[in-house]
């Protein structure tokens, strides 16, 4: 068992930057990836970035060029810094992780943060 715990949400203007962190905690032995996925309202949960722990990286087309993903092994933790906010950004942003790089960014990860909030005003 892996628990997730996301911080870093919040309230942030147009073209304002916010930095999310996800810290894994449990059984972080058999984690590989890890990654950040969003859900709007009444929109389907989509990926934002994904990380492996050598450092290979998947950004969706959304993300590339504003958001950067990065990670720290030693803390087991996940980041994502976002830029250049647009309020089509604002949703709930999941932490997850799993063994599989592929089945974490199909969205099939076997853990989940409980996720946080982040809105965008224009």
């Amino acid at each position: 068992q892996v628990q997730l715990v996301e911080s870093g949400g919040g309230l942030v203007q147009a073209g304002g930057s916010l930095r999310l962190s996800c810290a894994a905690s449990g059984n972080i032995f058999r984690i590989n990836a890890m990654g950040w996925y969003r859900q709007a309202p009444e929109k389907q949960r989509e990926l934002v970035a994904a990380i492996t722990r050598s450092g290979s990286r998947n950004y969706a087309d959304s993300a590339k060029g504003r958001f950067t993903i990065s990670r720290d092994n030693a803390k087991n933790t996940v980041y994502l810094q976002m830029n250049s906010l647009k309020p089509e950004d604002t949703a709930v942003y999941y932490c997850a992780a799993d063994p599989s790089f592929q089945t974490l960014v199909i969205g099939s990860a076997n853990d989940w943060g409980q996720g946080t909030q982040v809105t965008v005003s224009s």
